[in-house]
């Protein structure tokens, strides 16, 4: 009789990680929606009032904050509605999600005179919600 031996890893049974790389994604997933509703309240934010965000010092991309607001406010409803797809297990979510989170990633780089401590922290998180879903990407292919 096999005995199975429960790793943080995985199993002996399962040496693909499949308990990580599943909490991964739901982290992912998770991140993604609140991250998407944030972005969502920074486009509010910059389309309301021009004078909501100043900029720091001067930097290459200088666009105007109600354009940076409509960007904002577009990436957090494709990442609101991607991060609930990757929590309902939909296929086709994964894919997506890495696509919007690169797109999100390079935004909040550009965004990084006018809010220059969110934007490096969104851009870990986007970091991350790469990593994982490209992890799980790796692992839900099946093996020949």
């Amino acid at each position: 009789m096999a005995q199975t031996v429960n790793r943080p890893g995985g199993s002996r049974s399962d040496p693909s990680g499949g308990a990580w790389i599943t909490g991964g994604t739901m982290f992912a997933g998770t991140l993604m929606f609140v991250g998407g509703v944030l972005a969502i309240l920074t486009g509010i934010a910059g389309i309301a009032d021009d004078d909501v965000y100043g900029r720091v010092g001067n930097y290459v991309y200088e666009f105007d904050v109600s354009a940076w607001g409509w960007t904002h406010l577009v990436l957090g409803i494709v990442l609101v509605l991607t991060g609930l797809g990757i929590l309902s297990g939909v296929a086709w979510a994964r894919t997506l999600g890495v696509v919007i989170a690169s797109l999100h990633l390079i935004a909040n780089f550009m965004w990084l005179p006018y809010s220059p401590v969110w934007a490096i922290v969104a851009v870990a998180i986007d970091g991350f919600v790469i990593w994982a879903l490209c992890g799980s990407m790796r692992t839900a292919r099946p093996r020949t």
